[in-house]
């Protein structure tokens, strides 16, 4: 056991990857040609997987005959100044027979220079204000969205405030006040 964690630190210190087990679901879809990286489980053991964004659609089209009908949450962040934006998909599969249902998490990871990511709105409905969001907040472009406007800052905005890299304006000019 102690020579296994050596190891295991030493592969830490050179920058080797850690090898992940793919999940139930990892599984399903490379077993019908979707491909995709299997990340580390986050903290509550629910199967992550990374996607590039040509084949969102695809994937996630195959996710929902696969039954997960549920889009529970879609969010976006900011990797760090100069680094990826990070688009990601929180799926559940509902049915009245399942004490836990199943979930899995998707992650589409956008260079900063063209985040650009097809809308996930005509799968699932409950995207289109949470794109919406992430578009404001992050500048993440949603091609396909219905509506794709800011939802929380002014139309007239500039920047994407939660980006890291955000520098904020030294005043905010209030228009019509009075």
């Amino acid at each position: 056991m102690a020579e296994e964690a050596k190891q295991e630190g030493a592969q830490a210190e050179q920058g080797d990857t850690k090898i992940v087990e793919a999940g139930k679901v990892s599984r399903w879809l490379a077993e019908n040609g979707f491909e995709h990286e299997s990340l580390e489980k986050d903290h509550s053991g629910v199967e992550v997987l990374k996607v590039d964004r040509e084949f969102l659609l695809p994937f996630a089209t195959a996710l929902y005959a696969y039954g997960f009908n549920y889009l529970q949450c879609q969010a976006a962040y900011d990797t760090g100044p100069g680094g990826d934006l990070v688009s990601t998909y929180h799926l559940i599969k509902l049915s009245d027979s399942a004490d836990r249902p199943d979930e899995v998490r998707l992650k589409v990871f956008l260079p900063r220079e063209d985040p650009k990511v097809p809308s996930v709105y005509w799968i699932w409905k409950a995207a289109d204000w949470q794109e919406r969001e992430s578009f404001d907040m992050f500048g993440i472009v949603y091609e396909g969205h219905p509506n794709l406007k800011r939802i929380l800052m002014n139309e007239d905005w500039v920047g994407w405030p939660l980006r890291k890299d955000y520098i904020s304006p030294d005043f905010y000019e209030l228009q019509d006040a009075y």
